[in-house]
This record gives structure tokens, C-alpha cells and sequence, in this order.
């Protein structure tokens, strides 16, 4: 995947034709597998994110690429009225069993484009993003989409994988086997500071934490076994290989996991005794925003 992280100006819109392509391929990607099974471990993310945003219980929230619904749950949990939104219906049936597994009440949800948010302006006191807002092809349709929805003096939070971190490294190698579309902006640019800025520069206001997410496995081979089965960027990747090129993709996954575990069987590891160490512990990167929405129109 290209992540040119340097050069900070958006990318220009896209063509509508392309981005529909563009965007049926994604769909179908990420429906295929079971993401659910991924989020339902990051769920940390969504319950930080929803306290960093400042979300409270008279506030009206929109989750946006909202995949199984972490951040919507966290909005929930604070009583707040939550509208709970993604492009993939089999992702958001798993996020309302979760929250009718929890009882509540006080949760809709409803199949959207980040894109094309089908919501009047200013609707939302919160907006939230975690890990989904990042994926969309048009990075300057989905941020103005973002700003229209949230109301003059609202807030949103996002929280996206870092072009550094763990995840845009997997994603490097996923692409040295499977090159992404071309002529398609880095998702990870939403990673970098420079770029949200540019992105929401006429914000009040943008205030920003690097975080880390710790990915628990049992061992390399385990999460290899996981995000094979279950993520959708890699699940498809094996899927479009043959076996020769699975075998290679796996190896080459593998040695980045141990490159990076701090669990006990990579070189940052803990140094813990054979036999009893954490498993696989491996750090995630990511940036944490919270934007300001100005008074004026967006």
C-alpha cells in the first residue's frame, strides 16, 4: 500500500463512477470473513475514544463506519441517544445483537455511506469514528461529511492506525502480495496530524493523542489463524493466492509479528520463562482526535 505520509495536501476528490467501483470492492471485502470477531478485541478503543470526545448522556451520537459497533456500545453505556451507521448490513446485525445482548434501548441502526451521510446538518452533538471513517476512498468527502453532521460547537472523534504503527505495516506486507487500487489516498494519512489538520482546517479546534492498542494472541500462528479467517484485508488476500503464495504471505506475517512481539517470543519481549510467557503481545499504534466543530457553517 503507498503511503507517501510526507506530503500532507488531500487528495483531490474522486471521480463518483470510481469511487462507486471503489467502494463495492470494499464492501465486499470487508463483509467477507467475520470483522466482528476482530472488533469485539478493540473494543478499548471505542470505550476511549467516547470519553476523550467528552460523550455524555443528553447527547445526541453518530458512529460512523461503525463495523460491529465498538463506539456505538461506549456511547450507550453513557446513556447517550446513539445512531449507529455502516456500509456493510451484516456488520451492523452483529452490532445490534450485541447491544440487545446488553439491553439497550437507546441505540438505532442504520446502513450508511461515510460518503453520503443521509442526515441534515448539525444533527449530531458527537460524531465518532473508530478505525472505519479511515477506509473511505474520498478522504475530503468523508471529512466534510463528518463536519456537516456534527452541529456548530459539537465535537468528533476519531481514532485511526498510524502509517508507523503495527497495522500500517501489516497492511505493507498484505500489499506486497495484493497491491490495493491505484490512485487511491493512504488510508493511514488519517494517521498523521499534518493531515487531519488539513482535512478539518476549518475546525475551532483539533487536539490529538498517540495511543497504543496491545493485539493478544496465543502465539503468531494464532493471530495468522484469526485475521485469516476473520479480517477482512487478509482473508481476502489468502482467498486471491494460491498456495505457494499463501504459504509465503503467512511466513512473511509471521516474521513481522515476532519482529514485533513484546509478549515473550520476539526480541522486545518480556523475558519471561519458557513455557510461561504472555503469548503474543504485539503494540498497535494509532492517533486519538477530537475535533471541534467551529460555529459557522461547515
Amino acid at each position: 500500500m503507498t503511503m507517501n505520509v510526507t506530503h500532507v495536501t488531500c487528495a483531490t476528490a474522486m471521480p463518483a463512477d470510481r469511487a462507486r467501483a471503489i467502494k463495492t470492492r470494499q464492501r465486499a471485502m470487508w463483509a467477507s470473513g467475520d470483522f466482528a470477531v476482530i472488533g469485539a478485541t478493540l473494543q478499548i478503543v471505542g470505550e476511549l475514544l467516547t470519553e476523550a470526545a467528552d460523550v455524555c448522556a443528553l447527547h445526541n451520537v453518530l458512529d460512523v463506519a461503525a463495523g460491529s459497533g465498538n463506539a456505538t456500545l461506549a456511547a450507550a453505556r453513557r446513556f447517550a441517544s446513539v445512531t449507529s451507521t455502516d456500509y456493510v448490513p451484516a456488520l451492523l446485525e452483529r452490532g445490534r445483537l450485541r447491544a440487545e445482548a446488553e439491553g439497550f434501548d437507546n441505540v438505532r441502526f442504520e446502513v450508511a455511506d461515510a460518503e453520503e451521510l443521509p442526515y441534515e446538518d448539525g444533527r449530531f452533538d458527537v460524531v465518532l469514528s473508530t478505525f472505519g471513517v479511515m477506509f473511505a476512498p474520498d478522504h475530503r468527502r468523508a471529512a466534510a461529511e463528518l463536519m456537516r453532521v456534527c452541529r456548530p460547537g459539537g465535537r468528533i472523534g476519531l481514532a485511526n492506525w498510524t502509517p508507523g504503527g503495527f497495522v500500517g505495516e501489516l497492511l505493507r506486507v498484505v500489499a506486497h502480495y495484493v497491491p490495493p487500487a491505484a490512485g487511491v489516498a493512504s488510508p493511514f494519512l488519517w494517521g498523521t496530524e499534518r493531515y487531519v489538520h488539513e482535512l478539518f482546517k476549518d475546525a475551532a479546534g483539533i487536539e490529538h493523542s498517540t495511543r497504543t492498542f496491545a493485539f493478544r494472541y496465543r502465539s503468531p500462528e494464532h493471530w495468522v489463524e484469526v485475521f485469516r479467517n476473520c479480517y477482512g484485508p487478509t482473508h481476502t488476500a489468502f482467498l486471491s493466492l494460491d498456495a505457494d503464495g499463501q504459504a509465503a504471505l503467512e511466513k512473511d506475517l509471521i516474521a513481522l509479528l515476532r519482529s514485533r512481539d513484546r509478549g515473550g517470543s520476539g526480541p522486545v519481549g518480556r523475558g519471561f520463562s519458557p513455557g510461561n510467557d504472555g503469548g503474543l503481545v504485539v503494540p498497535g499504534e494509532y492517533l486519538e482526535t477530537v475535533i471541534t466543530r467551529s460555529e459557522g457553517p461547515p
